[in-house]
């Protein structure tokens, strides 16, 4: 996008917000993981900082599911700041299966992977880091190599994601309260 994503405008906020905002309703706590020097809004998360800038989603999730371990969480939701219209709804209709099943990723499914805006046990932080040090950077790495269960469901306006200023644009505004 040749920006940052998490501070893009959108109904009357950020990106990185309205996803704070859509989580904390479900998760707790939420954990925001930020790139080095990056700047952000005050958000009710507690920020986490790469160590490395541009390595890709991978590192980051790795550092988000080792926070959520030692906060005591077996199970957390990995999500991407660049969904505006994301609802809280998607993880309840996930995290049925993802206890139900023991899975060590359970992905929403609407024609495609969605690997950031599923559940992940915390205990792949550890398979992460191994990962990253081999080289990888993408999800997929991850995905393909643990007991990943995806949830087929019809497409979903929650998982609309944004990767051009015109993407953002074309983007029905929200109701303000």
């Amino acid at each position: 996008m040749g920006r940052d994503k998490a501070t893009l405008p959108y109904g009357g906020t950020t990106l990185v917000e309205r996803m704070v905002d859509a989580l904390k309703s479900r998760c707790a706590p939420v954990f925001v993981i930020a790139a080095p020097g990056q700047a952000l809004p005050a958000l009710d998360a507690e920020i986490l900082r790469d160590e490395v800038g541009g390595v890709g989603p991978l590192l980051a999730t790795g550092r988000g599911l080792r926070a959520a371990a030692e906060a005591g969480a077996e199970l957390a939701f990995v999500a991407a700041v660049d969904m505006p219209l994301f609802s809280a709804d998607l993880i309840d209709e996930l995290a049925g299966p993802a206890v139900r099943l023991g899975a060590s990723v359970v992905l929403p499914w609407d024609g495609r992977d969605h690997y950031l805006a599923g559940i992940y046990r915390t205990s792949l932080a550890a398979r992460v880091t191994a990962l990253v040090d081999a080289g990888e950077r993408s999800m997929r790495a991850l995905v393909d190599r643990v007991d990943t269960q995806r949830i087929v469901m019809p497409e979903q306006v929650a998982l609309t994601n944004v990767n051009t200023a015109a993407d953002l644009e074309s983007l029905p505004r929200p109701q303000m309260a």
